[in-house]
């Protein structure tokens, strides 16, 4: 069990992510140019083209050579790829988000791990605590199935564990390869548009049980849309995960939208009245669609706009992107209210609510060094 320390409080906060992306990039028109040229009989390949120019990505990272990426070796040397690159680039974000957080791994409790896009049992976490000098009891939560809703469903798990061991710390943790799901014998429409979307990222941040600065999370909740499990699936074949995309898929803020607002009206907030809005883009429309459901001016959501423009829809590291973003223009005054939200398969919707914090008092142990070998 996870010490409860000497004047642990019943709050969290969500310190400082850290993000880093793969050395090799593709830009919007290559990605257009590689459709036209790999499937130039496809009867749809003017409605893929268009449904890829109006995703907003201009630029995606990826963990390999777009040569290598287009290859399909099989599912085991995808998966192998997976599993190595993960140990190769995860522990650089870890450390800075310690750092981030003035935490070292002995400090953590409970690791949450997230990732969609490659499996490994034992879990990363096990790796991690193995190699990078977090303790032997430190407890592990993969989370490998609520795909892009992952980033948002990690931070409120680690807001639970704050609550139920006032004083622990979690490290949350990560870690997409979306290029590592390309099926070049998938030809369905919503498999040529994910060819355009989705993009390579790892990211890291702590929840500290005290002190920190960041945002102080205050309340959680989820939200499944009944009846929309096939909306959004991965079918699992010989070849490895194809992603799978229902046309229907682009209404779903008209259903969660609501959602955020009950959940803002229990904490006594008006959803349509908050400082920062820091959610997953899994597409323009959602961006757009969530400004007209709830009142918004499309200026709040800039964040997310430019994570989604730079690097495509990096599924569960969205948010944490798109956070750091907003650490990096300087943060908000003390106690600003905002809402974190991760949208994703079931149809799911995983909600925070906080205030920002630019205190950090209570800050315990000697801080990481900052400079940090990355990817």
């Amino acid at each position: 069990m996870p010490p409860r320390r000497a004047g642990g409080e019943r709050t969290a906060t969500l310190c400082r992510p850290a993000v880093a992306v793969p050395e090799h990039v593709i830009t919007l028109d290559q990605t257009l140019e590689l459709a036209r040229t790999l499937h130039a009989d496809h009867p749809q390949l003017p409605l893929a083209l268009r449904l890829i120019e109006n995703t907003g990505v201009r630029t995606r990272h990826l963990v390999q050579p777009v040569e290598e990426t287009l290859r399909h070796p099989g599912f085991t040397a995808r998966n192998a790829v997976y599993a190595r690159e993960a140990r190769q680039r995860v522990p650089g974000v870890v450390r800075q988000a310690l750092a981030h957080a003035a935490l070292r791994p002995a400090d953590i409790d409970l690791i949450v791990y997230v990732s969609c896009t490659g499996f490994m049992m034992p879990s990363l976490t096990a790796w991690l605590i193995n190699t990078m000098g977090f303790r032997s009891d430190t407890r592990q939560t993969p989370i490998a199935q609520l795909g892009c809703a992952a980033g948002g469903a990690a931070i409120n798990r680690a807001h639970d564990f704050c609550l139920a061991y006032p004083g622990a710390n979690v490290l949350v943790v990560a870690c997409e390869f979306c290029s590592l799901c390309y099926q070049p014998t998938d030809l369905a429409i919503g498999s040529l548009l994910s060819n355009g979307l989705f993009g390579d990222a790892v990211a890291a941040a702590v929840v500290r049980g005290t002190g920190g600065h960041g945002v102080r999370l205050e309340r959680n909740g989820s939200h499944l849309v009944p009846g929309t499990e096939d909306w959004i699936s991965y079918g699992v074949r010989d070849t490895g995960f194809h992603f799978q995309l229902d046309k229907r898929v682009p209404t779903t803020m008209g259903m969660l939208a609501p959602a955020l607002r009950v959940l803002a009206e229990q904490h006594a907030w008006d959803v349509s009245g908050l400082d920062f809005y820091i959610v997953h883009a899994g597409g323009p429309r959602i961006l757009d669609d969530l400004c007209e459901h709830l009142a918004l001016p499309p200026e709040v959501f800039r964040f997310s706009r430019a994570t989604l423009t730079e690097r495509g829809n990096i599924a569960s590291a969205v948010v944490f992107d798109a956070l750091d973003r907003l650490f990096a223009e300087g943060g908000l005054p003390e106690s600003a209210q905002g809402l974190i939200a991760g949208f994703g398969p079931g149809i799911t919707a995983e909600i925070s609510l906080g205030r920002w914090s630019v205190r950090s008092a209570g800050l315990r142990g000697i801080v990481p060094q900052a400079a940090v070998a990355l990817l």
